[in-house]
């Protein structure tokens, strides 16, 4: 069975702790990402080859990376970058396309779950189920859940249940008496057959076989559209196997602080120290010592340039703090960015000047570059830098450094075993990270 993980999502319900350029997928919330998670369960399934994942151009390298770390390499053709976000349908054409026909297993890559016995067991339910269904799970129920979509099981069938209708996130009221119908949580994750999809795809959804014909030059012609909405609610070919297990989708702090592990006072605490007095059913997330006295049911979340306090069970509004925050860069970007080469963290930045730690990877390099607006003093502080400015080639290593002039064409460049560290001082008159000039580049930017 192949795997499509969609890879594409941007997280907007926990910022200020994901941005546009490093979502909820991409965090390590955790010991590792959500998204090598994911790609740890597909393994179950799914052979590496067999293994795609839909994202965008932005995400690129940070999958690479993901899978990098996890000592895993998928094929080139496997990531496939969409040409905009447009909702999981597009995605799961689009992936389909460049797979082929046969079986597959479709996840989402934010969501948090234990790859048990049980779920292994629904999984292959499901596959038998796909040759004339396609197949939901969903979640049994531990309590009443407003931030959750529900599924009502209709005709029982082998090893699952025909999906007798699909509800929205309900009020506290309406909660309850689901779970009381014995309705589940829509978990997010199919397993399908190419034939049957297509089938379904044609009835309810037809301008979709676009994407299944010319691929990305379809998206200009098609509208955003979710899977759910545009498919499986209007379908009567829809299965849906049940699963007891651990499950979250993550949406937003208070699901977070719901899986977390807490203390004796019910305080869920992540990244630095954090002393508590009188302080008891916090979210804690802060990388540096924090003090609560007398903190009751709040969400504190303290990032290098954004803080973030609220009320527990008020979560859900952090989306409204986003769409105010709309076009700044508070929203796309941390202070510390990834790159392909390894990253920066932005140390502190005025009018006419920025100062940056830059770290490069063993034997990665940066593009050979220009800017025309400003001059930069790089300072090695850890490794050894190969500098080349306007052709000429020099050695540095701890404690040295060297004046790049504006206009200058420049690189750095890590020779050696150990990560490089070198602080950047920039200093003119415009500071952006667009006054870029690009002549070569490892990664075809």
């Amino acid at each position: 069975m192949k795997t499509l993980i969609l890879a594409g999502g941007k997280g907007t319900r926990i910022w200020p702790l994901s941005r546009e350029l490093m979502p909820k997928q991409f965090i390590r919330l955790f010991s590792e990402s959500l998204f090598q998670k994911t790609v740890r369960r597909a393994l179950y399934h799914s052979s590496p080859d067999e293994i795609y994942v839909i994202t965008n151009k932005e995400y690129r390298f940070r999958v690479l990376d993901d899978l990098e770390d996890l000592g895993l390499k998928i094929p080139e053709d496997n990531l496939i970058l969409e040409p905009e976000a447009k909702n999981t349908l597009p995605a799961i054409c689009l992936g389909i396309r460049a797979a082929g026909d046969g079986k597959f297993a479709v996840l989402p890559s934010d969501h948090l779950i234990e790859a048990d016995e049980e779920y292994l067991k629904a999984f292959k339910t499901a596959e038998r189920l796909s040759e004339s269904y396609i197949v939901t799970f969903g979640i049994t129920p531990t309590k009443p859940h407003t931030g959750y979509g529900y599924i009502r099981p209709g005709r029982k069938i082998n090893g699952g249940f025909e999906v007798e209708e699909f509800r929205e996130k309900p009020s506290a009221e309406l909660a309850e008496e689901y779970v009381s119908k014995g309705y589940l949580w829509n978990s997010g994750m199919f397993v399908l057959d190419s034939r049957v999809f297509i089938e379904e795809l044609e009835k309810h959804a037809p301008e979709f076989i676009r994407v299944l014909e010319d691929g990305e030059k379809a998206y200009q012609h098609i509208s955003e559209a979710s899977v759910d909405y545009a498919v499986l609610e209007k379908s009567e070919r829809v299965a849906v196997v049940p699963i007891k297990t651990l499950w979250s989708d993550l949406g937003n702090f208070d699901s977070i602080y719901e899986v977390m592990e807490k203390d004796g006072d019910g305080n869920a605490i992540s990244g630095g120290d954090c002393i508590a007095i009188n302080s008891k059913n916090n979210l804690i997330i802060a990388h540096r010592l924090t003090a609560l006295i007398g903190v009751e049911d709040s969400i504190i979340v303290d990032t290098d340039d954004a803080l973030l306090i609220a009320k527990r069970g008020e979560a859900e509004r952090v989306r409204d703090v986003y769409r105010l925050l709309a076009g700044r860069k508070v929203v796309e970007v941390h202070r510390s960015v990834h790159r392909p080469w390894g990253g920066y963290t932005v140390l502190e930045e005025n009018n006419g000047y920025k100062i940056k730690r830059i770290t490069v990877k063993p034997g990665r390099r940066l593009s050979l570059q220009r800017h025309y607006h400003r001059s930069e003093h790089w300072v090695v502080v850890r490794g050894t830098a190969r500098i080349i400015v306007d052709g000429r080639e020099i050695l540095l290593r701890s404690g040295e450094s060297t004046f790049v002039p504006a206009g200058s064409i420049h690189r750095i460049e890590n020779p050696g075993k150990v990560p490089l560290e070198v602080i950047e001082i920039q200093i003119g008159e415009y500071l952006e990270e667009d006054d870029i000039e690009r002549f070569e580049d490892d990664y075809g930017r």
